[in-house]
């Protein structure tokens, strides 16, 4: 497979163009052991493709443990689980092909609209009763039932990801000695006798999973999972908040010895007898919508309109993963496949609309902001400052804003483009780059092309300062000058077989380039001057290391647990002194991003767990549990840290204290569950910051008073 054109670092560096025959759109979801893209078949199905990281491809034990999920998943019928339509597990990067299922996670929803109301819990029982019922049938048992594997799909829920699933005759049923599962939604056996869990403890999970859906906590709740586990095994459950009509059918769930838990075919009996106006409609809330009232403004309306759910207080920090898994599906929004030959149409058939003269204004003038610059947007914008303006792209547009005002310099369409990454401001001119590695520069003031370039197959890309640089497998990197598109230079820096490139604005004399060695014991970096290619410093450090801020020479890394994608600790190398400084995170970290500012590495999870690290001081030094989801990395000036969430909010947090300063109103698209898929950070330039979100708005607040946003 080839590996597909990437900027930044971290595993989204080797993903691939294609998995067997199937061309990868977009990226729907990654885990720490592959990714999940958007494609489609022959015929036009949308498909949603695994694909495994390459490192975990050369585990013999994980491509066991793939083929099973692959037997397992293509045991059930696919009535209440993702169909699978093709798979490769003996590829050079294993991949596995589902049908599309569009809507959100019962995680993602609980999230972000509350507890679900009685009604909507009812059915959600049912219906993971029959999904269970049907993947008992044929002899396999999921053992990993939790809210983000469960799909809010239109006709009811779907059970997704069998990475840890037994068939009955699987070749990996006698393994020992391991703990497979995620603590809080796993059954006492799950801790006590491991070999033999059977269809049972995932009547367990399905107790565990209807007490999140209603509360938005776990029957059993604490920041250990030695302590989750202990509770497990010897604590009753706490299901306070659960219907009463429901909550003698769930305590059943819950029992402690399996044969006490009900069937599948016992649960859809106790609910058919609860109550003569159960309904099998479809369960997934209504979706907000934008509508445009009289006077031409656009509002957020629910459609139908149900019982409002109140919003959920902040939850505790998800627990470290245990298991081997990656979530085969997501409720992403569908993102616009691009060519690159529609691009020359800039050359000939554009004209800027220039609504304002150059908007270089005084700070004194600016008032908060928002702007919608495509009549009906498609995804979220992206957006880059430079020479005094924003410049953005969203679905086949680019478009230059005022920073003052939010008012339109000038537009072009480029029908057919797709980007997955923002603009950036280089050489003096606007670069942007689709996603089939076709690269256009273009003039700041009208937006008219100034040149072009295809770029090489297969090599991870990133701006730095005026130089494009792209690096090759092997590591040889080029820079490509940002003003003229002409290669400056090109160095081979050896030892580094699957590359990924960094640079941070903060310390503009060195990019990184930077490979982690087969068993993810070590990493490589490279120091490297971006005007000349010439080597600055090289060393190897211990761990799975993703490069993440530099500052006064030094370079802050974030350690990634190999086996199970979790960030645990924070590291900080400087290569004058050659010291390294590590400071272990109190509990890892899923799927996190961070930023660097003042010494201070902030850690946000997928969870919305926010860690501030002060590298100084080798402690952590507060620790705040957001609401957000999935956010976007974070950002971070003298005083506060901001971030976007995947609703269109962007939250602001004091950098001191810990404590949430402010956040602006949600902001939700026209498109599935009404939420980006991957959330672009917001921009902090001066005394304003500028953020996107999914209804297609660009918008700016004063950065000195977010309570007022």
């Amino acid at each position: 497979m080839t590996p597909q054109r990437n900027t930044g670092a971290g595993a989204e560096a080797e993903l691939p163009e294609y998995a067997g025959h199937y061309r990868l759109e977009s990226c729907l979801g990654s885990g720490g052991m592959g990714v999940v893209h958007l494609a489609r078949s022959t015929s036009g199905l949308k498909l949603a493709v695994k694909v495994v990281h390459a490192e975990f491809a050369k585990d013999r034990e994980f491509r066991g443990r793939f083929r099973q999920e692959v037997a397992a998943a293509r045991k059930v019928s696919g009535a209440f689980t993702a169909p699978v339509v093709d798979a490769d597990p003996e590829a050079e990067r294993p991949w596995m092909a589902t049908l599309f299922i569009p809507g959100p996670t019962l995680s993602e929803h609980v999230k972000r609209n509350g507890p679900m109301p009685p009604a909507q819990l009812r059915r959600l029982m049912a219906g993971l009763a029959e999904a269970l019922g049907d993947i008992h049938r044929v002899g396999v048992v999921h053992r990993d039932l939790k809210p983000s594997n469960v799909l809010l799909a239109e006709d009811g829920p779907k059970v997704i990801d069998f990475g840890i699933s037994r068939p009955k005759d699987s070749e990996l049923r006698t393994e020992t000695g391991k703990l497979i599962g995620t603590p809080p939604f796993m059954a006492p056996e799950q801790f006590r006798r491991p070999r033999e869990v059977g269809p049972a403890a995932d009547i367990f999970a399905l107790g565990s999973v209807l007490v999140h859906a209603a509360t938005g906590r776990g029957p059993f709740d604490s920041d250990s999972p030695y302590v989750v586990a202990y509770q497990v095994v010897h604590d009753e459950p706490d299901i306070t908040g659960i219907p009463e009509e429901l909550a003698p059918l769930v305590l059943r769930c819950l029992a402690k010895e399996p044969e006490d838990r009900p069937t599948p075919e016992e649960l859809m009996r106790g609910l058919r007898s609860l109550s003569a106006s159960y309904d099998t409609q479809a369960f997934i809330p209504a979706q907000r919508t934008t509508v445009t009232d009289e006077s031409g403004d656009a509002r957020e309306t629910l459609d139908p309109d149900p019982p409002k759910a109140k919003e959920q207080e902040p939850g505790r920090p998800r627990r470290p993963r245990l298991s081997r898994r990656v979530i085969l599906a997501t409720g992403a929004a569908v993102l616009a496949l691009g060519t690159v030959a529609a691009l020359a149409l800039w050359a000939a058939g554009n004209s800027p609309q220039p609504q304002e003269s150059n908007p270089r204004t005084t700070a004194a003038a600016f008032a908060a902001w928002q702007a919608n610059p495509i009549a009906k947007n498609v995804t979220t914008p992206q957006c880059a400052d430079g020479d005094g303006r924003l410049f953005c792209t969203e679905a086949s547009v680019a478009f230059a804003l005022n920073p003052v005002t939010g008012a339109v310099l000038w537009r072009h369409s480029v029908p057919n483009a797709h980007w997955s990454r923002p603009p950036a401001f280089s050489g003096g001119l606007v670069q942007l780059i689709t996603d089939e590695g076709h690269v256009s520069a273009l003039d700041p003031d009208s937006g008219r092309s100034r040149w072009q370039r295809d770029l090489p197959a297969n090599v991870g890309m990133k701006y730095a300062g005026d130089m494009l640089l792209l690096v090759r497998a092997g590591g040889t990197v080029t820079g490509v000058d940002g003003a003229t598109g002409t290669t400056k230079w090109s160095r081979p820096t050896g030892g580094h077989s699957t590359p990924r490139i960094s640079f941070f604005p903060s310390d503009p004399s060195s990019a990184y380039v930077t490979s982690t060695s087969d068993n993810g014991a070590s990493t490589r970096v490279t120091a490297m001057d971006p005007a000349t290619g010439d080597v600055r410093w090289e060393t190897r450090l211990q761990g799975l290391l993703t490069p993440v801020g530099a500052q006064d020479g030094a370079v802050f890394l974030l350690v990634t647990d190999p086996e199970y994608g979790d960030t645990d600790a924070v590291v900080r190398y400087a290569p004058e002194s050659g010291a390294t400084r590590r400071v272990k995170l109190p509990v890892p970290r899923a799927d996190a991003q961070a930023g660097v500012h003042g010494g201070v590495v902030y850690v946000l999870a997928a969870t919305g767990s926010l860690d501030a690290v002060d590298m100084d001081a080798g402690k952590r030094i507060w620790h705040l549990e957001t609401s957000v989801s999935r956010g976007s990395a974070p950002v971070a000036d003298n005083r506060h840290v901001y971030f976007s969430a995947a609703d269109g909010r962007l939250m602001a947090v004091d950098a001191a204290s810990g404590k949430a300063a402010g956040q602006t109103s949600s902001r939700f698209g026209s498109g599935t569950g009404g939420v980006a898929t991957s959330v672009p950070a917001p921009l902090i330039v001066g005394t304003h910051i500028y953020a996107t979100a999914p209804d297609g708005t660009v918008f700016a607040v004063d950065a000195d008073d977010p309570g007022a946003w």
